[in-house]
């Protein structure tokens, strides 16, 4: 399928700009290994571009054009990308695919959540205006105090690879729904669809310098946005180990930072299951988007009684999985998303085995296919806790398995990593589930299912997994700074001081 790539430069100030040093970054098809296209690498020059932009866009008019209109106006814009968004869903999910491997229907599933996200927010932002002033009750009739909501700034915002522009919302939406400017800084792995997002704001008129996007490298482009001293807040999404960089760089100024970042996340399978159910929503929750989820439940931790027979099951569900170019009518499994992942991916494979464990099914490159980044969903038992296969995120479609004789191993288990994003627990015993989710250490827990997410829900995890919460009304509280105003009512003097004119 010929997939035209638009050449785009970077969004700065609503306009297309060159990069100061013209440079460009090739884009490599991960599913032929082709390059299909480039994008602008932007630098710390066009950070300097972008910023300087956001900020005359939150003070332009005296605030009153964005950052202090009502929530209404800035709905409006919200709910206009979003019908933008909808009606280039079938473009957009091509150019997700062919950028970053997903297969089509996930990426087309993604598009649809991404105009879910923007409608969403531009309801909070209605909503605001009706929170302004909220009443604080005082022990003293003498004052009275309520509260004011307002944008934090200038926000950067660095997103990464696995789900380019629906990460992206997740952060664009909120930060436009409190009132701040941004500048988007997506993965120079996946970033053709945060450039079509820069389109779409221009076509609805966003006005100028609300929403920049850069793209390019990190160190070249994300550091000196992170270290910036005009931009207020970063919010990032990625690895832990670019995470602490983010957090020590933001520290020097005081600035405040949301980190989503690595997890390892457990799959608790009791022994009152639907065998096939259960085997689904395992192979689901580690292999959906090539195993490339930040919350993946790649360790499983199965109960002793069923292992073998839950283990033979789940080995059918898994290669039964159709891998594929992502175009390919019920591809459920395409390419990891470029060759240093593959080799990342396959290397932890290959450690994996030479400290002992067994490769039960996959653990390699697909036969049929001879070109693109494509790993098959793997499978490994005999895994020790000291193994790093149990301990670090593998970012690929490879889970790992551990069985339990009770509810209380299975907790030390699943809460032994230093990792707290996701987890879930599968059994017909919704008591034990309760009690299962309130002892599992992690931001989000799933019961008898794993991965769903929902734009009216927190996300975010514990540990080295971040904090800070995404989506929900706590998303939008990431982009508000909340400040009291108390005033005197009383005709009466305060009457601390003795009065001079009583002397």
């Amino acid at each position: 399928m010929a997939i035209q790539i638009p050449s785009r430069l970077l969004f700065i100030d609503g306009e297309w700009r060159e990069p100061v040093l013209k440079k460009r970054i090739p884009i490599i098809n991960p599913a032929t290994e082709e390059i299909i296209g480039d994008i602008p690498a932007a630098t710390a020059e066009d950070v300097e571009l972008a910023v300087a932009a956001a900020r005359r866009a939150l003070s332009r008019n005296k605030g009153k054009d964005w950052a202090s209109a009502s929530g209404a106006v800035r709905a409006k814009y919200l709910r206009a990308i979003a019908a933008k968004i909808t009606e280039r869903k079938s473009e957009l999910a091509k150019l997700e695919a062919i950028d970053c491997g997903k297969p089509l229907d996930e990426a087309a599933w993604d598009v649809d959540d991404v105009a879910g996200c923007f409608e969403y927010y531009a309801d909070l932002a209605e909503g605001l205006d009706a929170k302004q002033k909220a009443h604080v009750s005082l022990p003293m009739e003498t004052f009275k105090s309520y509260v004011l909501k307002e944008p934090i700034g200038v926000v950067g915002l660095i997103t990464p690879w696995n789900y380019p522009l629906l990460m992206a919302t997740w952060k664009v939406a909120p930060a436009l729904a409190a009132g701040c400017t941004a500048i988007l800084k997506p993965s120079e792995l996946a970033s053709t669809t945060c450039l079509e997002l820069a389109e779409v704001c221009r076509d609805v008129g966003l006005p100028p310098g609300v929403l920049n996007i850069l793209t390019g490298l990190g160190p070249e482009a994300g550091a000196p946005l992170a270290s910036h001293p005009n931009v207020d807040k970063i919010a990032f999404t990625g690895s832990t180990a670019t995470g602490s960089r983010i957090m020590a760089s933001a520290a020097q100024m005081v600035k405040p930072v949301s980190l989503e970042l690595g997890g390892k996340s457990p799959i608790i399978v009791f022994q009152d299951v639907d065998l096939d159910k259960a085997a689904e929503w395992t192979a689901f929750g580690c292999f959906w988007t090539n195993g490339q989820i930040c919350s993946a439940t790649s360790r499983l931790i199965v109960h002793e009684s069923i292992a073998k027979e839950f283990l033979a099951r789940l080995v059918k569900w898994t290669k039964n999985i159709k891998i594929s170019d992502p175009f390919e009518e019920g591809c459920r499994l395409g390419p990891v998303v470029s060759g240093g992942q593959y080799k990342k991916v396959l290397k932890l494979i290959s450690t994996a085995k030479n400290e002992g464990a067994t490769i039960l099914c996959g653990g390699g490159r697909p036969e049929h296919l001879k070109k693109g980044f494509f790993v098959e969903p793997t499978i490994i038992t005999d895994v020790t806790t000291s193994m790093q296969i149990w301990r670090e995120e593998v970012f690929g479609p490879v889970l790992c398995v551990k069985t339990f004789g009770t509810e209380e191993e299975a907790l030390e288990l699943a809460n032994d990593t230093q990792y707290g994003l996701g987890s879930a627990v599968i059994s017909n015993d919704l008591e034990r589930c309760d009690r299962v989710s309130k002892a599992l250490q992690a931001g989000i827990v799933w019961i008898n299912c794993s991965q769903p997410c929902f734009c009216q829900a927190p996300w975010g995890g514990n540990k080295r997994s971040g904090f800070g919460r995404e989506l929900g009304e706590w998303g939008l509280d990431n982009y508000l700074s909340v400040k009291q105003v108390t005033q005197y009512v009383s005709n009466e003097p305060w009457g601390w001081y003795r009065s001079p004119s009583k002397l």
